[in-house]
């Protein structure tokens, strides 16, 4: 019998590249490697030979998803128009437990800081937003849970005396601040539960540097796998030149649907 024998290349650069890039991030899937890939000028796709490489990400239990009525939240498209923050929490090699205090563009997608200590109180936060705002400027809304160091008297003081809206999400809604609960899960996915980290030190380089990545190199799906830096780049620019602006979007929905029952109340003014 007479059979086709294929002709193709072995790609054996493109595999060993391809077999460097899945053992750098080890959590990304074929579509974020492929969009590397094309950074480097390779045009081909990579679906065959990532099947025939065995690199496909192995999946983690997902957790129950809250199923609900949910109304929209509408964000002006621009950065600075709402940061979110939450912490996530984690331990060193010795046992002793440490939290990161991460703080979220919820527009642009970036990492505004992620600072890791073993506590982190009510003024520590304060004084880690005012650095922010310095470098950045100020945010239209800042939106977090209710833990007891958001709630504090010294948050109060500091909302009172800069003149920022703090949103408090419902009790019991983490979804209400879904923003900042997916860059925790990626930190986790990616970095918490592929790291173990020494002591602070080590803590606070290496997550200073995945944050750089994650802003700089890492394509984001959700901004059509550009990097946040590059579509903060690309938004400002936008904003900048009013006359080309799509008016039908520059006041479009960001905020991913909040269920029912979210807490618009503004935060109250410590007193004393």
């Amino acid at each position: 019998m007479v059979r086709y024998q294929a002709q193709r290349a072995p790609d054996t650069v493109l595999r060993g590249r391809l077999r460097e890039l899945a053992n750098e991030r080890r959590r990304c899937g074929y579509r974020r490697l492929f969009v590397l890939l094309r950074r480097e000028g390779e045009p081909s796709g990579i679906n065959r030979i990532y099947r025939e490489e065995g690199l496909t990400v192995r999946k983690r239990k997902a957790r129950r998803k809250a199923v609900g009525t949910r109304a929209p939240i509408l964000v002006e498209a621009r950065p600075n128009a709402r940061w979110s923050l939450d912490f996530v929490h984690d331990q060193f090699a010795g046992g002793q437990r440490f939290r990161v205090l991460n703080v979220v563009d919820d527009v642009t997608r970036e990492c505004l800081a992620a600072i890791p200590d073993t506590s982190i109180s009510g003024r520590r936060v304060a004084r880690e937003l005012s650095a922010v705002i310095e470098r950045r400027g100020k945010p239209g809304m800042i939106v977090s849970d209710n833990g007891t160091e958001l709630t504090s008297n010294a948050i109060l003081r500091w909302c009172s005396e800069h003149r920022i809206e703090w949103h408090y999400i419902a009790p019991g809604k983490p979804m209400q601040n879904g923003f900042v609960e997916s860059f925790n899960g990626r930190m986790r996915d990616e970095l918490l539960n592929e790291t173990m980290f020494r002591n602070l030190a080590h803590a606070r380089a290496v997550i200073a540097a995945w944050a750089a990545d994650y802003n700089t190199e890492r394509p984001h799906s959700a901004l059509d796998y550009q990097t946040p830096a590059d579509y903060a780049r690309a938004l400002t620019t936008a904003i900048a030149r009013p006359a080309a602006r799509d008016e039908s979007s520059a006041r479009r929905a960001i905020a991913n649907p909040a269920p029912n029952g979210v807490n618009n109340n503004r935060a109250p003014v410590a007193t004393g």
